[in-house]
């Protein structure tokens, strides 16, 4: 062993296990930092110093990068899958609450869509949040943003589309879009800095078929259609191409030709359910950031492989 070679094991001990800082390595050695910086990263790339995740990091770390290559995401965080499939929900709100936390500045407006996980997201940040948030609602529907019962704290300021989800008649949502308080919340989706987007799935227990705003018929008309899922309500096909159904023309939401053109949209969703709507989603280029838990990634990844 020469002598740079011992001097790198040396720093590489000092640096990384006794937490000295690289000027007082440089202090005790004798040297100078910028010799230290340098021994550092020779000793990195000679493979005396080696970095191992734990392997369920790692894990997730593999999933993440697979996950935006094959859609061209921007980012993807994975949480780990809950064996409790009733806290799917609960799991990857509250993890996109901090992923979002993390994200907001003092002035940050942020839209939030319609749907079970949107809204834990939205009262989790409410109830979190240092500051008042500011949040427009994607979509018509003014009860579904509105604080959680058990929330003690609600630190958001709201701007709501005053109007229904769904209107009775194509007539009526064509007059309800056209009222100036509508239009002004509808400007304000354009300025919004992150978009925050929940993911339907055809299934019965999917919001928009729970809360009866769609019924039966409905449900089985969308199928027919071939329907695999939906973003604000907005329905779409197995490659994330919309359905035009006369459902559409009632709908008070943000169109899915807008959504695309708006900036940090995160898609928050998980569940075997709703695997073929994720997909769709992220091949219709919805979407910019994908949280979701471990179990789904690998679906997604793996279905696509063999598709």
């Amino acid at each position: 062993m020469d002598y740079e070679e011992s001097l790198m094991i040396k720093i590489a001990w000092y640096y990384y296990f006794e937490n000295l800082t690289q000027q007082s390595v440089a202090d005790t050695l004798g040297i100078t930092r910028m010799r230290v910086i340098r021994l550092l990263e020779k000793a990195r790339q000679t493979g005396i110093i080696q970095f191992h995740l734990r392997k369920d990091g790692e894990n997730r770390m593999k999933l993440e990068r697979g996950l935006m290559d094959a859609y061209g995401l921007k980012d993807a965080f994975i949480v780990p899958s809950s064996q409790d499939k009733s806290q799917i929900n609960a799991g990857i709100a509250e993890a996109a609450s901090m992923y979002i936390t993390e994200r907001l500045t003092e002035h940050s407006l942020i839209n939030m869509g319609y749907g079970d996980t949107p809204s834990r997201i939205l009262n989790n940040l409410a109830t979190l949040a240092e500051r008042p948030i500011t949040c427009v609602s994607l979509t018509g529907g003014v009860s579904y943003y509105l604080p959680d019962t058990r929330s003690n704290v609600f630190n958001a300021k709201l701007h709501l589309i005053p109007t229904p989800l769904l209107a009775s008649s194509k007539e009526m949502a064509d007059a309800m879009r056209q009222e100036a308080s509508v239009m002004e919340v509808s400007r304000m989706i354009s300025l919004a800095q992150l978009t925050v987007v929940g993911i339907g799935a055809m299934h019965e227990t999917a919001t928009i078929f729970k809360t009866g705003i769609l019924n039966r018929n409905d449900f089985l008309y969308l199928q027919m259609q071939g329907a695999v899922g939906d973003l604000l309500s907005h329905f779409f096909d197995k490659d994330g191409n919309l359905i035009e159904t006369p459902l559409e023309s009632r709908l008070i939401s943000t169109s899915l030709t807008k959504l695309k053109e708006l900036q940090n949209v995160i898609g928050v969703a998980a569940g075997d359910v709703k695997v073929d709507a994720i997909r769709a989603a992220l091949k219709g280029g919805y979407l910019d950031v994908l949280i979701t838990d471990d179990r789904t990634a690998s679906r997604l990844l793996d279905e696509d492989k063999e598709v």
